[in-house]
């Protein structure tokens, strides 16, 4: 498999474990949701890749609206 972003080959999978927390005030007694799963990464470029495991994404779907989109700041 190659890059996403560069194309390149020169990649790298590693284990992670992450919290994802629900942004703004009024989530804050939501506690967050713990992900553990793999993370492909070019080695290159820095582009990563990162499916959070089903179960995990039930609970993130659950308290994330549908109708909203991302914006990373």
């Amino acid at each position: 498999m190659s890059c996403r972003l560069c194309e390149s080959s020169n990649e790298a999978e590693l284990a992670t474990e992450m919290v994802i927390h629900f942004p703004g005030l009024k989530n804050l007694d939501k506690p967050g949701v713990w992900v553990f799963s793999k993370l492909l990464v070019c080695l290159d470029c820095g582009g990563s890749h990162l499916k959070i495991p089903e179960r995990e994404l039930a609970a993130v779907a659950k308290d994330t609206p549908a109708n909203t989109s991302s914006t990373l700041e």
